[in-house]
């Protein structure tokens, strides 16, 4: 199994976050999108504010890798007028998708978040972009986690086409939800499996947590269509490398 063309190569740690200054933030995009070109990787998943630069830099080098960001991440709760102008923009720069971090906060307090998903969805696909919705897996119980997969596919089935429901993906998490007691902060096994069952036609993506490359072979033989994750090279290598002691 080649596991490249399901894996979103990413870096989204903020300046502040990783103690670099903006300039070696934007350096380690450039470099991660090198390592994509160079190794048939499918996407980069970078924060919109270097979203400009990296659309330049795949001109330049004749690229087909799919540009990815995020928006309202990643807690989610920006209001919807603010995730609409985070998207707008983000398309403008040249982002081929987005990843939008629904408000789950709201979610978990009763509240409607069905109108941010159509208002933003309806933005990508006029647009011809891909809308993915993180829903945040480790913030949820099994049975929310299917209730909102469920709610996001019905919305998606009743609003869109079926030609366009390939390109709205529902995704497990952002990677950067703070757990207690050592539960897992992103994917797992058992949470893609409640998000698969109840996605109806809709895609899945599973990000956060996969690092070895029979977790992620095993996502996407569960039925996954992209894996995002921190570590995309090492995850291939490490998988050719297995193959070639395999042999032997």
């Amino acid at each position: 199994m080649n596991i490249s063309q399901y894996l979103d190569s990413t870096y989204l740690k903020t300046p502040e976050q990783s103690g670099l200054s903006n300039e070696e933030t934007l350096k380690k995009v450039y470099e991660l999108t090198q390592e994509a070109i160079d190794n048939s990787i499918y996407a980069v998943m970078i924060r919109p504010d270097y979203v400009s630069n990296v659309r330049k830099f795949i001109q330049e080098k004749h690229s087909k890798v799919v540009l990815g960001t995020v928006i309202s991440f990643h807690e989610g709760t920006k209001p919807i007028n603010e995730k609409l102008k985070e998207a707008t923009k983000a398309i403008e720069d040249g982002a081929d998708e987005l990843d939008f971090v629904i408000n789950y906060t709201a979610y978990l307090n009763g509240e409607d978040v069905k109108n941010e998903f159509l208002q933003c969805t309806q933005l990508c696909l006029k647009s011809h972009k891909v809308a993915k919705w993180i829903i945040e897996i480790a913030a949820l119980t099994d049975t929310q986690i299917a209730d909102l997969t469920s709610k996001i596919s019905t919305w998606a089935t009743e609003n869109f086409t079926e030609k366009d429901l390939s390109n709205i993906y529902v995704k497990s998490s952002t990677g950067f939800f703070q757990t207690t007691g050592g539960k897992p902060s992103g994917a797992t096994f058992e949470g893609i499996k409640i998000m698969l069952d109840n996605a109806g036609k809709l895609p899945v993506k599973a990000a956060g947590g996969v690092r070895t490359p029979e977790d992620a072979e095993r996502m996407i033989n569960l039925g996954v269509k992209r894996i995002g994750t921190s570590s995309a090279l090492s995850l291939m290598k490490n998988q050719i490398n297995s193959s070639n002691s395999s042999q032997y």
